[in-house]
């Protein structure tokens, strides 16, 4: 029988593989996390391979379930073709969490100045770091560990949700659409006024010029497919339909334009050299470029684009815990409880800024917290365990071995000098 390929592969091909790859002793034993973040990767393509513009396969061999409903999505129907979000329904149940891999403000500055932006560990610049994009990459890192905003979701960001920079606010408030959102978790996300100045300064200055460059070179006009926002709208002609530029998901917005007096622009925020929207694995690149420089000089400082939203969840969920409390000690009873009502409490906030479905998934930082105290508590213990009279020791070691005395228990309780050290 001839075998088969990924074209033909069909669920009960699926069944057997993962058998294999997970509770056949002869295989490779995959634990569950492992197993799920395969059955995600190879879900994403044979959508992309069944899509009918493409019908590079006939089937998907995942089966599908509906998305869960996030906290306050609107349930309407998804215009294209009308059906709603589905996602892979053959993860395994048993998946271990993985550690929270985060970093402290200084420990990411370090990583941006030296693996983005080119500087020495000792902070002098450089001279022979030949990164480009410096200041686009390092505003995007910025926005992210502020923001807590997942990479596909601020990758397909445009310049309709950049808020307006006035440099009156310590912070700034835009909407993040469901279409980009993952699981539709759409939610105001709150940027500090550095983090958007950062932004503002990149558009200005770098993304200006790479649309010059690629304006002159007639790029824009060769794309196909454009999608043309109307002048002085932010409505966009998608087929038969009109749509605001926020109904439209991540790869629609790769081929939307506006016309400007220089020529086509595209509305995407995050441009590469040439003009184009950078694509996730480009975003990748630059990360993995970063920590690979921070190796070779000496740095230990590992980061990829989800440590940073950990960073934010767990950075910001310590100062608002501590902020909490402190507010809720000065307070009785009943205060206590109009104060829940009104305020809520941090962790459904950090939750709801990350665009969570279930207080579940964001209570693996309250486990990061506990750690954290600990480390602080234990700086407190006196370092008692060796005692600086160490020929004491040696001369109580030996008595022991000469069985003067049964145990070193024994030799503890009985001399007074170490019973009073220790009381």
């Amino acid at each position: 029988m001839r075998p088969r390929g990924w074209r033909d592969a069909t669920v009960r091909d699926r069944e057997v593989y993962e058998f294999w790859r997970c509770d056949d002793p002869r295989g490779s034993r995959l634990v569950g996390s492992s197993w799920n973040h395969a059955v995600t990767m190879a879900d994403g393509f044979y959508k992309w391979a069944c899509d009918p513009r493409r019908k590079y396969a006939d089937e998907n061999p995942i089966e599908q379930r509906p998305s869960r409903r996030r906290t306050g999505e609107s349930g309407r129907r998804r215009r294209k073709g009308g059906e709603t979000g589905e996602t892979a329904a053959d993860k395994r149940p048993n998946a271990r969490r993985k550690k929270v891999v985060w970093l402290t403000p200084e420990q990411y500055r370090t990583w941006r100045d030296v693996g983005i932006r080119g500087y020495l560990p000792s902070g002098v610049k450089d001279q022979a770091f030949r990164g480009k994009r410096t200041a686009r990459n390092a505003a995007y890192s910025d926005l992210m560990v502020r923001t807590g905003l997942r990479l596909e979701e601020q990758s397909a960001l445009t310049l309709f949700e950049l808020p307006d920079h006035d440099g009156l606010s310590a912070y700034y408030r835009f909407w993040l659409p469901e279409e980009i959102a993952k699981g539709g978790s759409c939610r105001d996300i709150y940027i500090p006024d550095g983090g958007l100045r950062s932004v503002v300064d990149y558009v200005e200055i770098d993304r200006a010029g790479a649309v010059a460059r690629a304006q002159a070179a007639g790029r824009y006009e060769a794309v196909e497919d454009k999608l043309l926002i109307e002048p002085g709208t932010d409505l966009v002609r998608v087929g038969d339909e009109w749509h605001q530029v926020a109904d439209l998901d991540a790869e629609e917005r790769l081929r939307l334009f506006t016309r400007t007096e220089h020529g086509l622009e595209p509305a995407a925020l995050w441009l590469a050299e040439d003009g184009m929207p950078l694509t996730l694995h480009a975003w990748k690149w630059v990360f993995r470029e970063a920590s690979r420089r921070c190796r070779r000089l000496g740095v230990k400082i590992h980061c990829h684009p989800h440590a940073l939203r950990h960073s934010f969840a767990v950075v910001t969920l310590e100062q608002l815990q501590r902020a909490h409390l402190e507010s809720l000690a000065q307070m009785e009873a009943a205060q206590r409880r109009h104060y829940r009502m009104i305020w809520g409490d941090p962790l459904d906030w950090v939750r709801i800024r990350l665009g969570h479905a279930s207080l579940e998934t964001t209570q693996q930082y309250l486990h990061t917290l506990r750690e954290l105290e600990m480390q602080t508590r234990l700086l407190l213990v006196p370092d008692l365990w060796e005692h600086p009279d160490r020929q004491y020791l040696e001369e109580m070691a030996k008595a022991v071995e000469a069985e003067e005395c049964r145990t070193i228990e024994d030799a503890w309780n009985e001399d007074s000098f170490l019973a009073e050290e220790w009381a």
